[in-house]
């Protein structure tokens, strides 16, 4: 088999299990026992693959707990950011779950002694809570302790048996694979609570090159929504890992999602020291805000979402707001996101933000905004994408790309929500690298294409027929897909037709008053 179909057939065989062990519990429920698990196997297998060092000769599992030593452990935490005993590997767990009837309170056990490992030491907040959500007592699993451990060995015995070193050799992408894989089959079956927390792969894949385009290193790339991380993922697949020098840096409101991210950072072999995703409401309770300002940001934030703003008498001395001399309105926080992510941006770098395609004509504070966007030059290009690319909406929304580096005031407005800008889907419509590609063409070389593409001079957006209008549709004119017509061959048509008809009858009418006669 190929490698594509090798990842399909470990796909197909892992969704399966998934579905299969979860038995009468819903699948967004069960979510967490299934992606903790492939996380605790990873870190399991990573971990013994870093002590036996390369040494066929070392078995890891097999190997006494009496044996590790404090220097040992405090190496190990310093290098890896956790510590895990031979008995507490995910193969010695699994070996016997269906004889085990402590197994929810060993489970339990295992990942509060993997956490509290990192307690001291600079991997702490990295590590601290990553099985929070995986609750061994939780009446999902069943109503008895039989019940339970019962559901649990099942998870465990499942996902032992998929075969993932038999695929590639590099099982670290391969692992971070199929649990993308997984949290993006959830999420499009969760409707609008999925779509929350990932981004659909193409279509972040197209937001990192954005953000990344012409930069031959950046400092570290930044996500305010970071979701479970995919945004953040891309630019590392896409980007060789040297590029992104000090790592990737996010913050995420949701509990359970922002351990879905971390725990994907190590899946995708992200080492502790090379993330930091925070916990937290972006807007009024930000993290990184002292840090140095960042080379690339990525973000797909909630669509108009309240939050507190004029509320709150403080944000609009807040160095993020304040410029613009106006608020993001209560009930729709979309501009406080880019707002924010401006502030956050280089002189050098680049914003890739997915918008509410109201935010850009609206009237009001919104209005303001965009002016204070446009007359500080900040806008490089507005893209409208195609409808139904989103899990849990069929909106077309917008990216809109941020830069402090424009070296002239047009702004280019991208029209890519046609037919030949996607691919129709079962559930939902997909960007693939082809439509990527021509979209990144476009943008890099900022050449005006008929109903497609346009860059407009600030003077224009500006005067008073535009007043600051910033979506795609009031520039790029659509292509006229009717049926053009010729009038004068039409009219003769008719004529002749008439003419035909009025013969027709002359001649009906002498044959009638020949028969009469």
């Amino acid at each position: 088999m190929t490698s594509t179909e090798q990842r399909k057939a470990l796909q197909n065989q892992i969704w399966k299990i998934a579905n299969d062990v979860r038995g009468s519990v819903d699948g967004w429920d069960f979510k967490q026992y299934i992606l903790g698990t492939l996380f605790y196997r990873f870190i399991s297998e990573n971990f013994a693959n870093y002590i036996e060092g390369g040494d066929d000769s070392v078995n890891y599992a097999k190997l006494s707990d009496d044996i590790i030593t404090a220097e040992i452990v405090e190496d190990a935490v310093k290098t890896k950011g956790y510590f895990i005993y031979p008995s507490e590997l995910f193969v010695n767990i699994s070996a016997n779950a269906n004889k085990n009837e402590n197994l929810n309170t060993d489970l339990a056990n295992i990942f509060k002694a993997i956490e509290n490992s990192a307690n001291g030491y600079p991997s702490e907040a990295d590590i601290k809570g990553l099985f929070a959500d995986f609750d061994t007592t939780s009446n999902r699993l069943g109503n008895t302790v039989k019940d339970k451990n019962s559901r649990l060995a099942s998870v465990l015995k499942g996902v032992a048996g998929l075969n993932i070193h038999q695929f590639e050799d590099n099982e670290n992408d391969l692992f971070g694979d199929a649990y993308e894989f997984l949290i993006s089959n959830y999420a499009a079956n969760a409707g609008k609570s999925g779509g929350e927390f990932f981004t659909p792969q193409n279509v972040s894949k197209l937001i990192a090159q954005l953000a990344m385009h012409k930069q031959t290193s950046v400092n570290k790339i930044y996500d305010p929504a970071a979701g479970s991380g995919s945004l953040l993922l891309q630019a590392k697949k896409h980007f060789d890992n040297h590029i992104i020098e000090d790592g990737f840096f996010g913050q995420e409101i949701n509990h359970t999602t922002f351990n879905l991210a971390r725990m994907n950072m190590f899946l995708h072999n992200i080492n502790y020291d090379k993330f930091n995703i925070q916990l937290g409401n972006t807007l009024t309770e930000p993290h990184f805000i002292d840090d140095k300002p960042f080379d690339a940001i990525v973000s797909n934030p909630p669509y108009s979402v309240k939050w507190m703003g004029s509320d709150d008498p403080t944000l609009i001395n807040d160095d993020r707001f304040a410029p613009a001399g106006v608020l993001a309105p209560k009930s729709k926080a979309d501009f406080a996101f880019v707002l924010h992510a401006l502030n956050y941006l280089s002189s050098k770098g680049r914003a890739a933000i997915v918008c509410f395609p109201g935010i850009f004509y609206r009237g009001g504070a919104e209005k303001k905004i965009r002016q204070y966007l446009v007359d500080n030059n900040y806008v490089e290009t507005v893209i409208s994408l195609a409808p139904n690319l989103f899990f849990g909406t069929t909106i077309a929304v917008n990216i809109m790309v941020l830069s402090k580096s424009k070296t002239d005031t047009s702004i280019q407005f991208i029209d890519a929500s046609g037919e030949e800008f996607f691919k129709k889907g079962t559930n939902n419509n997909v960007l693939t690298d082809k439509h990527i590609d021509q979209i990144m063409e476009m943008f890099d070389s900022k050449v005006d294409i008929d109903h497609v593409a346009q860059s407009v001079p600030y003077e224009v957006i500006s005067n008073k027929d535009n007043d600051y209008n910033l979506s795609v549709n009031a520039y790029v004119e659509a292509k006229d897909t009717r049926e053009q017509v010729d009038i004068t061959q039409l009219n003769q048509e008719i004529t002749d037709t008439v003419t035909k008809i009025t013969q027709l009858r002359t001649d009906i009418d002498a044959i009638i008053a020949e028969i009469e006669a």
